[in-house]
């Protein structure tokens, strides 16, 4: 059988209908919270769990990357090759699934998409459904190779803060960037750090589908100017990754997400926040 390739880091539900035999394709389901484990799915789903295996629990923080061990392990665990492609999706649209698409870039794994519009989307076309998978036919031999730079600390965002080159792009409402509603998560306080610019990831997007590149490029010039460098946070590290999946569609390449973002940078410390 032919190889399977990927027409891009966003496919649409045809194009997995399409190809959704072939040997070579893993399907997994990225979902969070309530969303998480959603049945029926698509056929032959396998559950990438950011909130279980896919998340460092030894972190006091929400959603941070595990080792390359502990990833690699849990890749293996999924029955995932180094040969395959890999499509995610989740039951919102596309919001955690780009975390997943993110976490495997960062590991050196690039033949990986998300699906444009996610479970709703697939299940809105007709396309066949059925229960999670529950288990892989056999062990992968997914392979982890690190790229550092991918998934930047805070000391890093608060050089990016003061560099001319780097814009830091907080995926957050509105309201919570302003300070104006109250974060998810206690203890946390309100508002952005200074110099960061809202670009809320809902805005990237319309009826759970991604804009058009260009339209993505417009907004994110919009919000980053002329700088080149794009670092993107938000609550726990997982919605920043629908603005990095954004820039890469619009043809930015130097990219980075603030793992901690908000719920570390958020914490009480000396590390500035405004409402302004």
């Amino acid at each position: 059988m032919t190889p399977l390739s990927l027409p891009g880091p966003l496919v649409g539900v045809d194009w997995l209908a399409d190809h959704l035999h072939h040997p070579d394709l893993v399907v997994l389901d990225a979902s969070v919270g309530p969303q998480r484990g959603t049945e029926p799915t698509v056929p032959g789903t396998r559950t990438f769990d950011l909130d279980g295996a896919m998340s460092d629990h030894d972190s006091p923080l929400p959603h941070t990357m595990p080792s390359a061990e502990r990833f690699q392990a849990a890749l293996r665990a999924l029955g995932v090759r180094t040969t395959d492609t890999v499509v995610v999706h989740d039951a919102a649209g596309v919001y955690s699934s780009a975390r997943a698409w993110w976490m495997l870039r960062t590991m050196g794994f690039d033949r990986a998409a998300v699906l444009d519009g996610g479970l709703p989307a697939w299940t809105a076309a007709g396309h066949p459904t059925a229960p999670l998978d529950p288990a892989p036919p056999a062990p992968g031999d997914f392979t982890a190779a690190p790229r550092p730079g991918l998934l930047v600390d805070a000391d890093t965002v608060a050089a990016a803060l003061a560099d001319p080159a780097t814009a830091v792009l907080d995926a957050r409402t509105a309201a919570r960037f302003r300070g104006d509603a109250p974060e998810p998560r206690p203890g946390l306080r309100a508002g952005h750090m200074p110099g960061a610019v809202n670009l809320p990831f809902g805005d990237l997007q319309s009826d759970g589908r991604m804009l058009p590149a260009a339209e993505l490029r417009t907004r994110l010039t919009a919000a980053a100017g002329d700088r080149h460098r794009l670092i993107a946070s938000c609550g726990s590290g997982v919605t920043a990754c629908v603005l990095v999946l954004a820039a890469t569609l619009a043809g930015f390449h130097d990219l980075a997400v603030y793992d901690g973002s908000w719920s570390e940078w958020g914490l009480p410390s000396p590390r500035p926040v405004t409402t302004d």
